[in-house]
């Protein structure tokens, strides 16, 4: 190992770090990280792209070049079908028991995402997903959020139990891969 992969490796380190230890709502953390280490960006890749493809998204394709040439993908998911026993409604529901029960019925197999969601806990994954990226840039990491890489993380079980993620590539090269990019 070189001394820029070692240095990337720990700097995703400190990104999941930076995930785990941002505020949550209530105190109560459902955030789930996972590293996706150079030898497995290729499955991560393969799997936007066949989601892409599947679904006629283009971008889902374009980013997975962009994953495959990473050289590490951090994934940061959400439990965010826990309640917090609030009932604020920010979900679209009267109570929080009332979104669960909606949980339970729902379930769209192959969807990006699953809900409904507690509305705090998308906060709680902003805030991780914030506080990741700005670990990355005081550590000098090129780096992306990417929808794209949180939905084929789901779809392989990256992230057990998440009904949200998403996906922070990073590099280290002369030139930022995850901009200029061709549509």
């Amino acid at each position: 190992m070189n001394d820029e992969d070692e240095g990337l490796h720990t700097a995703v380190s400190l990104m999941a770090l930076s995930a785990r230890t941002a505020p949550k709502g209530k105190g109560m953390d459902s955030v789930v990280t996972h590293i996706v280490v150079r030898d497995d960006l290729p499955a991560l890749a393969a799997g936007m792209k066949a989601f892409g493809e599947k679904h006629n998204i283009g971008f889902f394709i374009r980013d997975a070049g962009n994953v495959a040439a990473a050289g590490a993908c951090l994934i940061i998911g959400i439990r965010g079908q826990e309640t917090l026993g609030i009932n604020c409604q920010g979900c679209g529901y009267p109570s929080c028991a009332a979104m669960a029960e909606a949980c339970r019925e729902r379930g769209e197999p192959g969807a990006p995402f699953s809900g409904p969601n507690c509305v705090i806990k998308m906060a709680d994954l902003g805030i991780a997903v914030g506080s990741a990226v700005k670990s990355a840039s005081i550590h000098n990491l090129d780096n992306r959020v990417m929808y794209s890489a949180g939905v084929a993380a789901r779809s392989l079980g990256m992230v057990p139990g998440c009904s949200v993620a998403y996906g922070i590539p990073v590099s280290v090269t002369g030139k930022n891969i995850f901009f200029d990019r061709s549509s």
